[in-house]
């Protein structure tokens, strides 16, 4: 089991991709901590606790440095360190520039990019003690390569986490800890399904199968699919690999255009 002995830390690891993440993990080996705001922390570690006694969870709003800090703190105390940190949680809210509120925005960058330095500071101590780590960030293809009307909130905390992976990997690689960022496309979460669901209220599936269209594989990605990727910038196999984007997209970013003719 590749990350059996290891201890992750996976934010958002309640639902989502963060679910996928957390999944693929414990298959392999980890012991899982999720941190998570959402109330259905508590019923997704119940559930998951029937096949895999190893994982535990934290309810915590990663906005909130002093509780993240507190955290870190309690499992060290449990723990010793960490080996791996998952910055997975993040949120989309769909808005043009000009109708964008100030709030709307701030919650875009007190979460995906705040929110993801708050944790990681916090952690990156157990890293740095121990020697070892890896570190993965959930970008997207939005920001750094691609983006639709509504998204610059989203687009401009998704690009920002790019420089942020980069910048930290050139930091601390003496330290035997790589820091990686995965990108994905559209992948089956439910944030896309309330995406599809605000575009189109009577008909969310066929919101999902537009986007489907214009995918090459002609679907959309599973959480698993994206927890496979993570598994392998989480393990000892990707020890040479530090700074770098990874796209999991099925393809969609390929097409020059929409056209699917000659």
């Amino acid at each position: 089991m590749r990350l059996e002995g290891k201890i992750a830390v996976i934010t958002g690891g309640a639902m989502g991709n963060g679910l996928g993440i957390t999944k693929v993990f414990l298959q392999n080996g980890a012991d899982v901590i999720i941190l998570d705001y959402a109330d259905t922390l508590q019923d997704t570690i119940k559930e998951l606790k029937k096949e895999y006694p190893k994982v535990t969870g934290y309810q915590v709003d990663i906005r909130q440095k002093e509780q993240v800090n507190q955290i870190a703190k309690d499992i060290q105390k449990n723990k010793g360190h960490i080996d791996i940190l998952v910055n997975n949680a993040g949120v989309a809210k769909l808005s043009t520039f000009l109708e964008m509120s100030d709030e709307i925005r701030d919650y875009h960058f007190d979460i995906n990019i705040k929110g993801t330095w708050n944790v990681t500071k916090a952690f990156l101590p157990l890293m740095l003690e121990n020697h070892y780590g890896r570190i993965i960030n959930l970008s997207s293809v939005t920001g750094p390569m691609v983006a639709d009307p509504g998204e610059v909130a989203y687009a401009t905390t998704k690009a920002a986490l790019v420089g942020f992976t980069k910048a930290l990997a050139r930091e601390v690689v003496e330290h035997q800890i790589t820091v990686n960022a995965i990108m994905p496309g559209y992948i089956m979460t439910p944030m896309v399904e309330k995406i599809a669901k605000e575009t189109d209220e009577e008909n969310p599936e066929n919101v999902i199968k537009g986007i489907a269209s214009g995918i090459p594989m002609n679907r959309l990605g599973t959480i698993e699919e994206l927890g496979y990727l993570a598994l392998f910038l989480a393990s000892d196999e990707s020890s040479y690999i530090t700074g770098q984007g990874f796209v999991i997209d099925g393809g969609s970013t390929l097409p020059e255009t929409k056209s699917v003719g000659v």
